[in-house]
């Protein structure tokens, strides 16, 4: 098959669908809470447990995160497809994203950034580093507790066929998984 040329400036899209996650933060001077919506989010180590998430300098969380040194990573699934989506087109330096958005801030088991209850499974991570990637920042946090919805979480994996997770393909562009999982020989 005849390869095509991607421009440099749209090579990542080659890695897209990426899983969408809701990242809550807070204000630690007011306790306001945040909320801003990911696709670039990825494990980093298993020991210690790390969470990396890219934020854009000019975003509003990008300040919390920084200050706060905090944030919980919360996993949506397509029934908060459109208030998800809203969590990203809007900031919350003018916005209070829980209230106008209808979701839940419920108190995390460890750092003082909110769970969002909507979604269903959190990893509260406290922040280790964070380094300048090109136009992003990685924030790099240490999981100090995860959980789950009961019957999102096998004990292995995530659930698919119970749980509907989204994955943003381009923009206002979303997909699922199909419910057929794969198992290669071995």
């Amino acid at each position: 098959m005849r390869k095509i040329e991607v421009p440099n400036t749209k090579a990542y899209r080659l890695i897209y669908p990426r899983l969408v996650v809701l990242v809550s933060c807070i204000d630690p001077a007011t306790k306001k809470p945040n909320i801003i919506t990911i696709a670039w989010a990825t494990p980093l180590s298993m020991n210690p447990p790390l969470a990396g998430i890219l934020v854009a300098p000019r975003r509003y969380s990008h300040e919390l995160i920084s200050s706060a040194r905090e944030f919980v990573i919360n996993i949506p699934t397509v029934e908060i497809l459109d208030k998800a989506n809203k969590c990203g087109r809007f900031s919350g330096r003018r916005h209070d994203k829980f209230s106008e958005f209808g979701l839940t801030a419920k108190p995390a088991k460890i750092v003082k950034s909110p769970v969002i209850e909507e979604c269903v499974a959190h990893l509260e991570c406290k922040l280790v580093d964070q380094l300048t990637t090109g136009d992003h920042t990685l924030f790099i946090g240490e999981v100090v507790a995860a959980y789950a919805n009961e019957g999102a979480f096998d004990g292995q994996f995530m659930n698919i066929q119970h749980v509907r997770n989204f994955y943003q393909v381009s923009n206002n562009s979303y997909t699922t998984l199909n419910k057929e999982l794969l198992k290669p020989e071995l």
